[in-house]
């Protein structure tokens, strides 16, 4: 059975996680092409990623978002992380196959520890991994991720959706059967969540694919007070 943190919601199971996407690494595209890549769209457009620019992607997962950021980006640097090794691994060699002039890196990487400076990105986008994350280290990867932005830079955020009741009931089922994978929902905390960790939500988007809804925010770093 999953543990539950003081505020209800599940702590974090990252080991089991972690085993679980590695061993799916090769099918795993097959949902993100059925059900994510129209989010994946949107939140690339609503974050503005221009030529030139430092952008990160955190839980790259397949690779279907990163190899959109690089399409956009050719001439700035875009670097991605993973849990999973196997997933980290098979984009980078995907990207330097389809990509072998631009400068990218996708390794794997902790969102709760990330290796890098702070205010060394301009963009950084997060798709369907706050699911997976306990109360406690939703604030830690949050705060990694304001962290390593860059004064005034955006973080794309995109979660799954909270719209019908059918849906909610089934992925409530589905998170209890694998908790590992599915996670729970949590898009209606995400706005307040994102607000204390001392970002501004500047976009709201529901998107839905086939029966699958998504939800997509974006938002601008706070000056530290």
């Amino acid at each position: 059975m999953l543990a539950l943190g003081s505020n209800g919601l599940p702590k974090t199971i990252a080991d089991r996680t972690r085993r679980i996407y590695d061993r799916l690494a090769l099918i795993y595209p097959l949902s993100t092409y059925l059900f994510h890549s129209r989010a994946h769209q949107c939140a690339l457009e609503a974050a503005g990623v221009r030529d030139g620019m430092r952008v990160l992607e955190v839980a790259t997962g397949s690779g279907e978002m990163f190899r959109r950021v690089v399409r956009a980006n050719p001439g700035g640097a875009t670097i991605g992380v993973d849990l999973s090794p196997n997933m980290a691994h098979r984009t980078q060699c995907r990207i330097r196959r389809e990509f072998p002039n631009s400068v990218t890196l996708c390794q794997a990487v902790d969102a709760r520890f990330m290796p890098f400076r702070d205010n060394s990105f301009d963009v950084v986008f997060c798709c369907y991994l706050l699911e997976l994350l306990g109360a406690e280290d939703i604030f830690k990867a949050l705060s990694e991720i304001r962290r390593v932005l860059r004064p005034l830079g955006k973080i794309a955020l995109v979660c799954i959706g909270q719209d019908t009741r059918i849906f909610n009931r089934l992925y409530k089922i589905a998170g209890g059967i694998a908790p590992a994978f599915w996670g729970r929902q949590v898009a209606h905390h995400v706005p307040s969540l994102i607000e204390a960790s001392q970002f501004r939500v500047i976009q709201d988007k529901a998107v839905r694919q086939s029966f699958y809804p998504s939800r997509v925010l974006v938002a601008t770093k706070v000056a530290s007070a």
